[in-house]
């Protein structure tokens, strides 16, 4: 990346994530994943930085995506939702990139049913933000945006 490249952040929405609104709202609220998403470009955009987003239900095409951008991202935020207690390939794809990954979740993991509360994605990555709602998701970016900005 070029000093005068604008910071490039990618967004990684794991399983069920697509029903965040409609999905146990009395976890997740009612806030939509195309609400996040638009959070996420509005707070980019006032950050000067890009972002790339994806949401699957497939394990591989999350893992396809950290691939296929591994030479040009400066970060990514990781929800891994589901994948978060078994989703190994996806631990060893965030381990292999170069670039600092966070972790985020909508709820506080560590207060739900026994076995959300480990990560095997947390190992992997710089750090967690959790429990906080969207605001999960916007105070990683930041985070993000601040480590990329001290990496150059």
């Amino acid at each position: 990346m070029r000093s005068g490249d604008p910071v490039k952040i990618l967004v990684l929405h794991g399983p069920n994530l697509n029903l965040f609104g409609r999905r146990e709202p009395h976890i997740y609220g009612h806030t939509t994943l195309a609400q996040i998403d638009a959070q996420l470009a509005e707070l980019a955009g006032e950050l000067g930085v890009q972002l790339e987003t994806i949401q699957s239900n497939h394990e591989g095409a999350l893992i396809d995506f950290l691939h296929r951008h591994i030479d040009e991202a400066q970060g990514a935020l990781v929800n891994p939702a589901g994948l978060t207690q078994h989703g190994v390939p996806l631990h060893d794809a965030i381990k292999a990139m170069p670039f600092p990954v966070i972790e985020v979740h909508m709820s506080n993991i560590a207060a739900r049913e026994s076995w959300r509360a480990h990560s095997i994605i947390s190992p992997a990555v710089k750090g967690t933000i959790q429990g906080l709602g969207r605001h999960s998701y916007l105070m990683g970016l930041r985070a993000l945006v601040a480590l990329a900005q001290e990496a150059r």
